[in-house]
């Protein structure tokens, strides 16, 4: 390989770009509009517009990406994480281009990608496993009878996607005819297709799973285990490596199936062999998340080795740098810096970022996507960084973890960061008298009593208006930021008029949204009598999806359309009172 195409965005990207320099290769990033000038955009040796904002109309469009790779004389696509990174449709139409994929063979993400069949291929290898469904089920009634037979709790599953993305759990039969349509539709919109199975639900599991690497000449080795056990809606914001409090039989059951698994579907790269683990004692497989983690970081600190780097030696058909599971070194913990209001329920927080300062020193390593003056848009995932803290022990690692989070400053978006300051205080999670962190305990057993951020400032427009100029007698074509052209025409213009600027009175009847994004649809219908609580309409943003509640009784006006594109404070109903 000489150049690699980078097909995402934000702090993978990035990461992607350095480890190319590394290896000694050149990269090439692609960007969406509002991801104009992001850092990766920058780093990478070269950048390719995919003019557009929406993911299906820039990183998840194959076609585009592929051309992006054609244009730049790139010989290899990287997918990085979510997105097209376990699409086995992308990897082989990058593989039939003649471009080399840095990634399992698509068969292999096929069939690991189908959680169905990746449960079968656990059972077949003897990997632990808690009761499902033995198929995708075909509607909530087949949900409604599989919880009669195993009983509650039950988790519903997205077949072909990871991340959390269209995950359901149901503690009540009757929630379960609304969770399983939410699942199916955050499948859909995450990874295209919608199919859901069901599995038993262990209450209050730790999430643990073992970072394996394979190479194309049949060798397979784990590189250790990492804990992921906060999470909130699903997705992780606390990892760290190796997973703490297992004692030795159930690190190497993990380490055991995980390795079956692999060589049993002739795994080749990155992956990631994900596990349940109970208050009992007992272990579930999981899934199989065929690509690089988020959390990767964690086990680069504790092994040494550049999991990145060896990606692209796989690809290039050399032998794995290490042969045998390393002893750990040290404890690493990676903390997720999300743009989310933790005191506002984690809500999702786009908008301009006007102050980033990322702490230093001894045994910290910050993995940005971000930076002062730079943005997080809408369209995208909220992780603007992760904070990545090393010590020669856990406790260490915690002192570290204290100090850089005391340093680190980000302003004009919300953060998790008061989350994070709070956990690592928190006797649960210190282990002090009990690891007692589980996937739920946000949820269950944290109080959240953390302030909520001030509002994300606006978000400036990310369109590219598109004009041409002549250089030495060449037409070029050119696209600016619509945001830079209105600040340069507003600077000829009159400042806003003081006295029209008067202050108004809330009113008490509205409901307004508390987040930017998409009106994904209404579930009480215009004119409709509604109760104080009850759901009247579900919002899309940031790749999840929220609902929207009555702050009162009322009838309900609808003042927003489905499909809409809101902001932050806009309008979306109102209540009168009847």
């Amino acid at each position: 390989m000489k150049k690699v195409l980078i097909a995402n965005r934000g702090e993978i990207a990035v990461r992607i770009a350095r480890a190319c320099a590394d290896y000694g290769i050149r990269s090439v990033a692609v960007y969406a509009d509002s991801d104009f000038d992001a850092p990766h955009t920058r780093l990478a040796d070269e950048a390719y517009g995919l003019h557009g904002d929406r993911p299906a109309d820039t990183y998840l469009n194959i076609g585009k990406l592929i051309a992006a790779a054609r244009a730049s004389g790139a010989d290899a696509v990287h997918p990085g994480y979510g997105f097209l990174s376990e699409n086995a449709h992308f990897a082989q139409a990058v593989i039939d281009a003649g471009l080399t994929w840095i990634g399992p063979p698509p068969e292999t993400i096929a069939l690991l990608g189908n959680k169905v069949r990746a449960r079968e291929l656990a059972l077949k290898v003897g990997a632990p496993m808690a009761q499902g469904t033995p198929g995708p089920v075909k509607n909530a009634g087949e949900v409604v009878a599989f919880a009669k037979a195993n009983g509650l709790p039950i988790i519903i599953k997205a077949a072909f996607g990871g991340g959390g993305r269209g995950m359901k759990i149901a503690w009540r039969l009757e929630e379960i005819e609304a969770l399983y349509a939410s699942a199916v539709r955050e499948a859909t919109m995450a990874f295209g297709r919608g199919e859901c199975f069901v599995e038993q639900y262990l209450d209050k599991p730790r999430h643990v799973e073992a970072q394996v690497m394979a190479d194309q000449h049949g060798h397979v080795v784990v590189l250790g285990t990492r804990d992921c056990s906060l999470q909130r809606r699903n997705q992780k914001l606390v990892e760290e490596a190796p997973a703490p409090f297992l004692n030795d039989e159930q690190r190497e059951s993990i380490h055991t199936a995980a390795r079956a698994i692999c060589q049993q579907a002739h795994y080749v790269g990155a992956g990631t062999v994900e596990f349940l683990l109970a208050a009992s004692g007992t272990i579930s497989f999981l899934e199989v998340n065929t690509r690089l983690q988020v959390e990767h970081p964690v086990t680069e600190q504790t092994t040494g080795i550049d999991l990145v780097v060896e990606q692209l030696r796989v690809a290039d058909g050399l032998p794995l740098s290490i042969n045998e599971t390393p002893v750990p070194c040290g404890h690493a913990i990676e903390l997720r810096i999300n743009a989310e209001d933790a005191g506002r329920g984690f809500l999702p927080a786009p908008g301009y970022v006007r102050r980033f300062d990322a702490p230093a020193g001894p045994g910290v390593r910050v993995d940005s996507g971000v930076q002062a003056g730079g943005v997080v848009p809408e369209p995208f995932d909220s992780l603007m960084a992760k904070l990545i803290v090393s010590g020669a022990t856990r406790e260490q690692a915690l002192a570290r973890a204290r100090r850089a989070l005391r340093e680190f400053h980000i302003e004009g978006v919300a953060s998790v960061l008061p989350f994070h300051r709070a956990v690592l205080s928190h006797p649960d999670f210190i282990g002090a008298e009990g690891f007692k962190v589980h996937t739920r305990w946000i949820e269950t057993d944290f109080v959240n009593d953390l302030a909520a951020a001030l509002r994300a400032e606006p978000q400036p427009d990310p369109a590219l208006t598109r004009t041409a100029i002549e250089i030495n007698g060449q037409h070029v074509d050119l696209r600016l930021p619509a945001a830079l052209l209105t600040g340069l025409a507003g600077m000829s213009g009159s400042g806003s008029d003081p006295a029209a600027q008067q202050d108004q009175q809330p009113d008490a009847a509205v409901i307004t949204s508390l987040i930017s994004g998409t009106l994904h649809a209404w579930k009480a219908t215009d004119g409709e009598s509604v109760k104080a609580g009850q759901t009247v309409a579900t919002l899309e943003a940031m790749k999840m999806e929220m609902q929207v509640t009555a702050h009162r009784a009322g009838r309900l006006v609808h003042l927003a359309q489905a499909g809409d594109q809101v902001k932050a404070g806009s309008v979306l109903a109102r209540i009168e009172q009847e």
